[in-house]
């Protein structure tokens, strides 16, 4: 173990580790060279593609391309965040850690203890006088026991009583702005974000308030739920509601129940289902499963069962899965939510639904099935080759077991089968994490690159077909959930109009994205536009690639790396290079 020492930084506690032996706890190494090598932790592999430079003090991943020091390991293998990561390897080491220059620190510490001062406000509001939130959640059969358990406020109907709350205790315009609390009218004054709404304050794992979700009582009050935007100290895709509380449930080796909602996650704890945690209304992320996979390798999925529901299930699954997180879908009964269902029929026959849930390629299965007539040989042939793309991405021992599965009961031969799954294009690999824009799928704003491609798009709708080519080009998750409105409206009309790209949004959203693709001007030069921007994608995306293969280059120089390996590397790396001169000249030439 490392000395004592008195406050030392960030890059100081680097130098005082080695990174063979942080890592060495958790993933083993063997020694390759001058290097160390091991199995991915941050990808599924049987044959290890994971060097750890002990020289260079920073780790790679030739199949996935992860790679940093030893602080971006723990962010990424701990799903912390860097102030985290460096405390968590100052503990773990005896090191002091001293963030001299903790501007940063210091805010998140700020904006933290602010949120803990509005969630007792809101909290004391709910508590200690009759209000509408009270009795909206006792008629929703909870008591105080759970309601204080998980710290359930009041925002009371007034203009600003918050806002003149927090001002008192010495919180400024700027903070409550950023922290989501507070808006700015039009003549310049702050009003409170949530009024008249039960508050759910959203805590970490640490015990820390890090945001907020307010849920609407009145009916005619819209969005039904309002929640914190993302600021310094809140990033829904990293943080999962419930967790703080249902960590020692998983942890002690139950699975972790992924519901929709705060109230789902609520509702059953009341009654006895203390595992359960909630998604914080979005999809479910990479780094939620890698925060779930911190306590438990087993999830069951109980999300509602209308169409978003079943959707939200299966790209769960996929993200879990690639945590290799071993998952089971079910819906509960009669269409009810879980809370609903728990309170009627019991906690004993809401765990029997679980216990019974099925795995997570039978559940797709099932629901591949879903109206095909299987009686008649159109439909067969259809459901077929729905599964085959599904069977095309397991495990050749649990593919074999589907296969007899599916042959028996559509009586049609394993040969057959194993034949049209053969045939079947492999499944799309998933998004990497490394994506050459910050990818964010929750995201609410659209990114400057985002608004230009899509003005371009609403104005000549033609240029679809070229973004077909390039997935990934959108990435905000704003953006890409109007991409995909455009992308189904161009498949059945072959054209779209702006409404058609707002489907589904919430007003917020169709408010925002209205408002960004306003402030765009393009001139009649759409197309220009569009593969200007198309273009810079494709060289940062090639820049970004020609970095890594030039580190691996370095790294598998000293490492147990054949010289075919070097050799592709080399051509790789050739090959890169001639595609960014390439782009270049034509980006040039354009101008």
């Amino acid at each position: 173990m490392a000395q004592r020492t008195s406050g030392v930084t960030a890059e100081e506690l680097k130098d005082q580790l080695n990174i063979v032996d942080v890592i060495n706890r958790v993933v083993p190494l063997k020694r390759a060279g001058s290097n160390y090598k091991g199995i991915c932790p941050f990808h599924n592999e049987k044959t290890p593609s994971f060097i750890v430079s002990e020289q260079k003090q920073i780790f790679t991943c030739f199949g996935c391309g992860a790679r940093g020091d030893v602080i971006e390991f723990t962010k990424k293998y701990y799903n912390l965040d860097f102030v985290e990561a460096c405390e968590k390897l100052g503990r773990e080491n005896g090191i002091e850690v001293e963030f001299r220059k903790g501007t940063e620190n210091k805010k998140r510490d700020r904006y933290l203890s602010l949120n803990r001062t509005a969630a007792r406000y809101f909290c004391k509001t709910f508590f200690e006088a009759k209000n509408p939130g009270y009795t909206y959640m006792r008629n929703r059969g909870m008591d105080d026991a759970t309601l204080t358990r998980f710290g359930v406020g009041y925002a009371d109907p007034e203009w600003d009583s918050l806002t003149k709350y927090m001002k008192s205790k010495g919180a400024s315009d700027e903070e409550l702005i950023e922290l989501g609390l507070s808006s700015r009218a039009r003549d310049g004054r702050l009003y409170d974000k949530f009024r008249n709404r039960v508050m759910f304050p959203i805590i970490n794992t640490s015990g820390s308030v890090i945001g907020f979700g307010g849920r609407k009582i009145d009916e005619k009050d819209e969005p039904k739920y309002l929640n914190s935007p993302e600021n310094p100290v809140f990033l829904k895709k990293n943080n999962l509601y419930g967790l703080n509380t249902a960590k020692q449930e998983v942890g002690d080796g139950k699975p972790a129940v992924i519901v929709e909602g705060y109230m789902d996650v609520m509702g059953l704890y009341r009654y006895g289902v203390k595992n359960a945690v909630a998604s914080l209304g979005t999809a479910l992320t990479e780094n939620q499963a890698r925060l779930i996979r911190r306590y438990t390798r087993e999830v069951v999925l109980c999300y509602d069962a209308d169409n978003a529901g079943i959707n939200a299930a299966l790209r769960g699954i996929d993200v879990l899965g690639a945590q290799d997180l071993k998952v089971r879908v079910f819906h509960v009964e009669d269409g009810k939510d879980p809370d609903e269902f728990v309170k009627i029929h019991g906690r004993d026959a809401f765990l029997e639904l679980a216990r019974k849930a099925p795995p997570a390629t039978q559940y797709k299965l099932e629901n591949a099935a879903k109206g095909m007539d299987l009686d008649t040989e159109e439909g067969k042939l259809e459901y077929l080759r729905r599964a085959a793309a599904i069977l095309k991405a397991l495990s050749p021992v649990e593919r074999d077991i589907y296969v007899k599965s599916l042959s028996e009961k559509l009586k049609v031969s394993e040969r057959a089968i194993n034949e049209e799954v053969e045939i079947t294009k492999d499944p799309a690999p998933p998004r990497p994490g490394n994506s050459v824009y910050a990818e964010d799928d929750e995201a609410t704003e659209l990114t400057s690159s985002d608004a230009y491609i899509i003005k371009a798009l609403l104005t000549d709708p033609s240029l679809t077909e070229k973004l077909f080519e390039e997935p990934g080009v959108i990435t905000s998750g704003l953006g890409k959930r109007i991409e995909d409105n455009l992308f189904r409206t161009y498949g059945l009309r072959g054209t779209y109009e702006e409404k058609d790209a707002y489907q589904g949004l919430d007003p917020e959203e169709r408010q925002k994205a209205s408002e960004a693709l306003d402030q765009v001007a393009l001139n009649g030069k759409e197309e220009e536009v569009f593969l200007e921007n198309l273009t810079r994608y494709r060289l940062k995306k090639l820049r970004r690639k020609q970095g890594i293969i030039i580190n691996n280059i370095d790294i598998a120089e000293n490492s147990e790396v054949d010289q075919s390996t070097m050799e592709g590397l080399t051509m790789e790396l050739i090959e890169v290079e001639n595609m960014i001169k390439e782009l270049e000249e034509r980006d040039n030439g354009r101008k």
